[in-house]
């Protein structure tokens, strides 16, 4: 389904704040929020539409860092605690993506380094950023205070979980229930709830987009800079 005028005016006005920000080498760009907010399709829609102003995007996600199943349920298959704190290697994104593209990098950065699918390390290619770019990575968990450095800009995507996790669900087969208050959901929904009291992401985001309804998304917040 392609985006509505009101989908396409708001990642217009988006874009044209990050394209007004300078380069330090690379732009990096957080689009956060919970599972089902829908994270990789606004990525996608804003990276369009830099690109058709002639801005170079790397893409990303941190679903390409995931951890290893072991680390991801040493406390539990069902722990909400290790679901916020354990489902990422965040070392790996640090050294692999957004260490090489801060200032003092080397510029020499990869997307992926683990298959979660497969529970086996797979990295991809390692590319060298040229400078100007701005990357886009999407994920959850993206305002933990151990990533707010890196970031020259950020979205949170705010989605009321009674939307979230239907929509997640809606995916297919194996993304669970569509009963927020399933005990299938409890991982989940708890865990971002840890998320935002330990994160406050509304708090540090630049933007905040209500993502309720994708056809008329809008901004809630919006911060200065500069």
């Amino acid at each position: 389904m392609s985006p509505t005028p009101a989908r396409l005016a708001l990642l217009a006005t988006i874009a044209e704040r990050l394209l007004g920000q300078p380069p330090s080498p690379v732009l990096k760009v957080a689009i956060d929020g919970v599972d089902g907010a829908g994270k990789t399709t606004f990525a996608d829609e804003l990276a369009a539409t830099l690109s058709k102003r002639g801005q170079q995007v790397i893409r990303a996600s941190i679903d390409g860092f995931h951890s290893p199943r072991e680390m991801r349920y040493r406390l539990g298959r069902h722990s909400p605690e290790g679901f916020y704190r354990d489902s990422y290697n965040l070392d790996a994104l640090q050294e692999e993506l957004l260490g090489p593209l801060s200032p003092g990098g080397s510029g020499l950065y990869r997307t992926q380094v683990f298959d979660v699918d497969t529970d086996e390390a797979r990295y991809a290619p390692q590319q060298q950023a040229q400078g100007g770019e701005i990357l886009l990575l999407d994920g959850l968990f993206l305002h933990r205070p151990e990533l707010l450095r890196y970031w020259n800009d950020s979205i949170f995507l705010k989605v009321d979980f009674a939307i979230s996790v239907p929509r997640g669900a809606s995916r297919g087969p194996g993304y669970g229930s569509p009963d927020p208050h399933a005990e299938s959901n409890r991982r989940y929904v708890e865990g971002n709830r840890l998320y935002f009291a330990e994160a406050r992401p509304e708090e540090h985001a630049g933007i905040v987009v209500n993502n309720n309804d994708l056809a008329a998304p809008f901004i809630e917040k919006m911060t200065l800079h500069g």
